[in-house]
């Protein structure tokens, strides 16, 4: 059964700092592109950040571009994002997801390539 279950969520003020974690099972996890997503009340899902765990490419959404950096620890199955210097936009659920595609810079707008998906994780941040 394929899983991928987020954690690291919370409430913190503005400009502090979260890091999210995704743990993911059932599959090849070095086949697999990770992307981050998030979601705000009343706005569409949009792509956050991406990593290919063959290669370790990554990508940003030119929103959190200097903010936010994604890792992988491959052999513990594991995708993280780093977030800095939150803002109160930032405020969402954030999922993790993974598809069979390498990573590439249009994942934002590719959230069909992605094919499991976890629940998510609440992300807010206060002014």
């Amino acid at each position: 059964e394929v899983q991928l279950v987020e954690s690291g969520g919370g409430l913190v003020q503005a400009g502090g700092s979260l890091r999210l974690s995704c743990t993911a099972s059932g599959f090849t996890f070095d086949d697999y592109a990770i992307g981050w997503f998030r979601q705000a009340p009343g706005k569409e899902r949009e792509g956050v950040s991406c990593i290919s765990n063959s290669d370790g490419r990554t990508y940003h959404a030119d929103n959190v571009k200097g903010r936010f950096t994604i890792f992988s620890d491959n052999a513990k199955n594991t995708v993280y994002l780093q977030m800095n210097s939150l803002k109160p936009e930032d405020t969402a659920i954030y999922y993790c997801a993974a598809s069979p595609a390498p990573a590439a810079p249009w994942f934002a707008t590719r959230l069909y390539d992605f094919d499991y998906w976890g629940q998510g994780t609440q992300v807010t941040v206060s002014s």
